[in-house]
């Protein structure tokens, strides 16, 4: 057995590890990363990264294929084909850049990376096991980085035509038909996606509509497009099983048993963290339900053990696993540091997109909500697409704004004034009083503010 040691040690090379590794690294403190598979960890290699990437093959294509027929732009092409299995070669392809891209960030900062899977001894002594054999590690600090994985149903366990996210995301070829367990976010992207590639889609979710989380204001306009491109949706439906055929979803809707015809059978209803099976439970660590309790500092139970990204629970997002992961490399260079961060974006990669900053309106009673709609938007309508709106909850004493809520075409690459807005503590007055460039979609948030203190332009 080979030993070493070091200052820090990362469990996991997903957005929390790599970038607590790279900024630890940066900071001058001794660190080691490590991870089974390839940096990254799910969001870059089997997640965010490839999944957007379909998405815009599939929003290409079906733009393509738009054009053989008649249509007001004028643009005539021929039928259109795609070769998923080049698709796919060009999405890993990207991939491969970025994770050689991480690697490369790890080793300019000094950050060292171990290939292999890691148990834990106990809260000072890691073993991993790699292609050349065992490395025990010693180290002052750990951080548990290690992300979490799609939920299986015991009645659909993944194998055969039964696929999670991650072998929906390696097709070689389109299913003629496809039946996706669940509506929320990953479901209906990937969902949307195999729509727009000719599958015959299917979704089947437990609630009474889709993407439950968010009011229906935003989620009509997705399910207006799903109806657009064919998708059939089961609402408050269950999956109950495979027919015996193995051809078909059996589902369970409020007017009986029913079956879904399926070459594939895609299951999204969750992710579950990854705690189990490398001795984090030897640790003894206080658990809140499933996750790892944490408090303003990452720091758990345990003195010199920190957690952070999807392992300590809601919201599941890389980018807060990226500050988490910022915050605990300066906390272990002898930084003061605490979680103070006030908003969070969401983005559902759907279509139309979606983002979610700060409150719900159904979250502060007595708030101030204004809205805006895309179809009042000039750049918009250049993009023909129209479809959704723009809303700005506030306080209506104070003009506080205390959520940005989206839905419409480019709406995601909204998510960073929506979150600037609410961390710099802005009024409907500051946002109405800067000026947007014209034409563009960031218009609407101006025209939401203006709206909001009765001074509405363009509406």
């Amino acid at each position: 057995m080979r030993t070493d040691q070091c200052k820090l040690l990362i469990i996991g090379a997903g957005p929390g590890g790599y970038v607590c590794g790279i900024r630890a690294g940066r900071l001058g403190v001794d660190t080691i990363v490590v991870e089974a598979a390839k940096p990254g960890g799910t969001c870059l290699n089997i997640g965010c990264i490839p999944s957007k990437a379909l998405i815009h093959a599939a929003d290409e294509f079906a733009r393509a294929r738009a054009f053989a027929d008649e249509n007001e732009l004028g643009i005539r092409s021929q039928d259109a084909k795609i070769d998923l299995a080049r698709t796919i070669a060009w999405k890993d392809g990207i991939v491969d850049r970025l994770t050689a891209g991480v690697s490369g960030l790890l080793k300019k900062a000094k950050c060292r990376f171990l290939a292999g899977r890691a148990t834990i001894i106990d809260g000072k002594t890691v073993d991993v096991t790699t292609a050349d054999g065992l490395v025990r590690i010693r180290t002052e600090t750990l951080v548990i980085a290690t992300g979490s994985a799609p939920f299986e149903l015991p009645m659909l366990p993944f194998g055969g035509n039964v696929i999670s996210s991650t072998e929906a995301l390696s097709l070689d070829a389109v299913p003629a038909r496809l039946a996706v367990v669940g509506g929320g976010y990953i479901g209906l992207e990937i969902g949307t996606a195999m729509a727009k590639l000719g599958a015959r889609v299917t979704i089947v979710e437990a609630a009474d509509r889709i993407l439950p989380q968010y009011d229906a204001e935003l989620t009509k306009p997705v399910s207006a497009r799903l109806a657009e491109l064919g998708v059939s949706v089961h609402l408050s439906a269950k999956a109950i099983g495979i027919a015996p055929d193995d051809e078909a979803l059996r589902v369970a809707t409020p007017d009986g048993e029913t079956t879904v015809q399926a070459d594939k059978i895609l299951v999204t209803v969750g992710r579950r963290p990854a705690t189990q099976n490398f001795g984090l439970e030897d640790l003894s660590l206080r658990m809140n339900g499933d996750f790892i309790e944490i408090d303003d500092r990452c720091a758990t139970s345990m003195r010199g053990v920190y957690a952070i990204g999807d392992v300590t629970g809601e919201p599941m997002l890389a980018h807060r696993a990226m500050a988490q992961g910022n915050m605990v490399a300066e906390i272990v260079a002898g930084e003061r540091r605490s979680w103070d961060k006030r908003a969070m974006p969401a983005v559902c990669f759907t279509d139309p997109e979606i983002v979610v900053v700060g409150d719900l309106p159904d979250r502060v009673p007595g708030a101030k909500v204004t809205s805006f709609p895309f179809g009042a938007n000039g750049r918009a309508l250049t993009m023909e697409r129209s479809d959704g709106l723009l809303r700005i909850v506030s306080d209506p004493n104070s003009e506080l704004v205390l959520g940005i809520q989206a839905v419409g075409v480019g709406a995601s690459e909204l998510a960073g004034e929506f979150a600037l807005a609410i961390e710099m503590a802005a009024t409907l007055t500051d946002i109405a009083d800067t000026i947007h460039a014209h034409p563009t979609l960031g218009e609407t948030v101006q025209e939401a503010a203006l709206k909001g203190l009765g001074r509405n332009l363009h509406i």
